[in-house]
């Protein structure tokens, strides 16, 4: 198990510096930077200006130095500059990685509290009442996109209770912020509880039909053991992976959902940003979401492990 571990932990840190070098190498094949923003939008180019404006923020320097000037700043907590605000990058960066920390922690929370004892449920009563309705359910979430699932709870909101669900100031206690986030959290935790429903489901039906199942029963242990101590434990692990998937697409995938509940999250951030080609702000975040998709990859093989005895005695 150690070597396994070892050998997962060096893998996680060369995908990281591989992405490491795509972000960087991408931003700048993009055609256009900051300086060629903000001369356009004055109406007015002066060579000399805009060369000294370069020399400043250290467009000018080769692609190497500026890529290894970004990693050692990085290991050292120092983010640079955000060119449009003129502020520390980490000071526009950390104030809104817990909020949206909070509305992913959420919707995960949701999806995976109804999504799992659903798909038990439904895979217990299979081809029963329950199980139908439960299966449209399940193909509801899937079919319905969360930001126009967000728009309707909007509309719902606005017309049942006379008030919008939307961030116009900073809650001033924890659980205020939180109910105003679970909203959203819901809307886009029900398509990830849909997935693993259906997933949680189809897993438990495949483990159900196993021997060992049929051995159980036959000498005499209870329904309950059977599908929750036998089938459901030897059932989780696919979804434990969709899960972990599941946990690294809400990181970096709420950038609809921030948007129409003016949520002022790290997802709505990124997108001004690279709007305003703003270097330091746009490949920290992104290499924040990159980190964050990695290391839960990470944490879903330590999960393997601990779980799954043939990797455990590895």
């Amino acid at each position: 198990m150690t070597g396994y571990m070892i050998r997962r932990f060096l893998l996680m840190i060369l995908t990281l510096v591989g992405m490491s070098l795509l972000i960087f190498v991408m931003l700048r094949i993009v055609p256009g930077n900051i300086v060629d923003i903000l001369f356009d939008s004055a109406g007015f180019i002066d060579p000399e200006e805009k060369a000294r404006l370069e020399a400043e923020l250290g467009l000018n320097l080769p692609i190497m130095t500026q890529y290894w000037h970004w990693i050692s700043g990085l290991l050292q907590g120092d983010l640079g500059y955000a060119y449009v605000s003129e502020k520390p990058a980490i000071d526009e960066i950390l104030p809104r990685i817990p909020v949206t920390a909070k509305l992913a922690a959420l919707a995960l929370f949701f999806s995976v509290a109804f999504g799992v004892p659903l798909g038990v449920i439904s895979a217990v009563k299979q081809d029963t009442w329950l199980d139908y309705v439960l299966r449209v359910i399940s193909l509801s979430g899937l079919s319905l996109p969360s930001f126009w699932l967000g728009l309707l709870v909007l509309t719902a909101f606005v017309n049942w209770f006379g008030w919008i669900p939307i961030y116009t100031e900073k809650p001033d206690t924890l659980w205020k912020e939180l109910w105003l986030l679970s909203i959203p959290a819901a809307a886009v935790g029900f398509r990830a509880s849909a997935l693993i429903m259906r997933l949680t489901r189809s897993s438990m039906l495949e483990v159900m039909r196993q021997d060992y199942i049929r051995t159980a029963r036959a000498k005499g242990a209870s329904e309950h053991t059977v599908n929750y101590d036998h089938a459901l434990r030897n059932a989780v692990l696919p979804v434990i992976t969709i899960i972990g998937i599941e946990a690294a697409f809400l990181i970096g995938g709420l950038i609809v959902t921030e948007t129409v509940f003016n949520i002022p999250g790290v997802a709505r951030f990124l997108v001004e940003a690279i709007q305003w080609r703003d270097y330091p702000i746009v490949q920290n975040l992104v290499m924040f979401i990159a980190f964050i998709v990695v290391f839960i990859n990470f944490l879903v093989d330590m999960a393997y492990a601990i779980l799954d005895p043939r990797i455990k005695y590895d």
